[in-house]
């Protein structure tokens, strides 16, 4: 379980019988010079030896004397903004590995099915996604960002992600452009498909993004398992809008759904 806010950023459970049992431990994603980071998500390796957690800011968001937003970005300049830990045989988390993220505010981990220790990870400031590679001792190495149009304003916001069953499709919601980008994955190269894949969906001008767009704030998408359909949440919209994946990569609507306007932020399909 995860927390934005630390120092315990990280708890675990222990399961017996359908039980869940809080451990004593906890766990930080600091380290000695970054004392207050802000996490974004973390995700267990397909092997379960480790676990893996992106860090957008590396110090709590505050205010500048004009007002605006102090922001300071993990990955940008300082090369660690993915925390490894290694996992033991009861579970515990051992030490962290201060990894290269790949690209600045690294915000979500993808594993793509069918290669081991292979995934994509998606950066909310770089403005792309890039393939990431960990190896058997937790150490991590990333190809370039495949960076998506930003003539809009910067940062895009680029968060979350959906990587296709067969591995070969990536969509990405761009949190500041209402958007999504969707990529073609080939081996060790990304490219963009389409950018955007769909109609950029408006908000309701209460909202406005880091780079001072009036967004929808979109967040969390689930892809169907026969990769045949996409559902993304747009709660500054108050809608949830399911798509038909088309051949090329583009993003058919099928069907608006309201939810509630309360951030809706995750979404997970069975």
């Amino acid at each position: 379980m995860l927390h934005a806010f630390g120092p315990n950023h990280i708890r675990a459970f222990s399961e017996k019988a359908g039980k869940l049992t809080l451990r004593d431990a906890r766990y930080s994603v600091n380290n000695a010079t970054k004392t207050d980071r802000i996490p974004t998500q973390l995700v267990l390796s397909p092997d379960q030896k480790f676990l893996l957690v992106d860090i957008l800011f590396d110090f709590r968001p505050a205010e500048n004397a004009d007002g605006s937003a102090k922001l300071v970005v993990a990955n940008a300049p300082d090369k660690d903004g993915l925390v490894v830990f290694p996992i033991d045989s009861r579970g515990a988390l051992r030490e962290p590995i201060f990894n290269d993220a790949g690209g600045a505010g690294p915000f979500y981990i993808g594993f793509v099915k069918g290669r081991p220790g292979t995934f994509i990870n998606g950066y909310a400031v770089s403005d792309g996604i890039a393939i990431s590679h960990i190896d058997a001792k937790g150490h991590v190495t990333s190809g370039a960002a495949v960076q998506i149009n930003t003539a809009a304003g910067k940062p895009s916001e680029l968060c979350w992600l959906a990587i296709s069953a067969d591995g070969k499709r990536v969509y990405a919601t761009n949190f500041g452009y209402g958007s999504l980008t969707s990529f073609a994955l080939d081996g060790a190269t990304l490219r963009i498909l389409k950018d955007p894949a769909n109609d950029p969906i408006p908000g309701d001008g209460t909202f406005r993004a880091v780079n001072g767009l009036v967004s929808s704030g979109p967040s969390d998408s689930w892809l169907s398992p026969d990769d045949a359909f996409l559902y993304q949440i747009f709660g500054n919209a108050s809608t949830l809008i399911a798509y038909r994946v088309v051949k090329n990569g583009s993003l058919a609507e099928v069907s608006r759904h309201p939810i509630a306007y309360n951030s809706p932020q995750g979404l997970a399909g069975f």
